[in-house]
């Protein structure tokens, strides 16, 4: 009863949590986040450790987690130019979710490949027996 009397949450476009979720809930958010909870890294080892991610969308990334104020970003008048980045204080207060959400990931990698692999392969019996159906009608 309890349940069905609470209020109803919409998650459109104007959601205020849609919004947040998009930004720390993308791949590359979540892996960074979780690097710079171990302590500030330059953009070269940040690039480094993320495997797979480009230059350009590093830099986006880190963008968006600035412009949301999430990590901060430190330019040191050095030749060449150094730039550290580092969680906020309101990035910190994330990072034992997204810390959790990596771990979780890691946890049931298997459990979801072998989902996957079952469906794909029910996915592929249904087309098949559907093409057996269309080839006689």
């Amino acid at each position: 009863m309890a349940a069905a009397a609470a209020k109803q949450v919409k998650y459109d476009q104007e959601c205020a949590a849609r919004d947040v979720l998009t930004r720390v809930g993308d791949k590359w958010s979540v892996l960074v986040i979780a690097l710079l909870g171990h302590r500030g890294h330059r953009f070269s080892e940040l690039l480094a450790s993320v495997e797979g991610i480009s230059q350009r969308m590093l830099t986006v990334t880190l963008r968006g987690l600035e412009r949301d104020g999430l990590i901060s970003r430190t330019v040191h008048a050095v030749v060449p130019p150094r730039v550290d980045y580092a969680l906020t204080p309101m990035g910190r207060t994330l990072l034992a979710t997204v810390t959790e959400l990596a771990h979780w990931a890691d946890r049931h990698a298997d459990d979801i490949g072998t989902a996957r692999a079952t469906y794909d392969r029910a996915l592929e019996r249904r087309r098949a027996a559907e093409d057996r159906v269309s080839d006689r009608g």
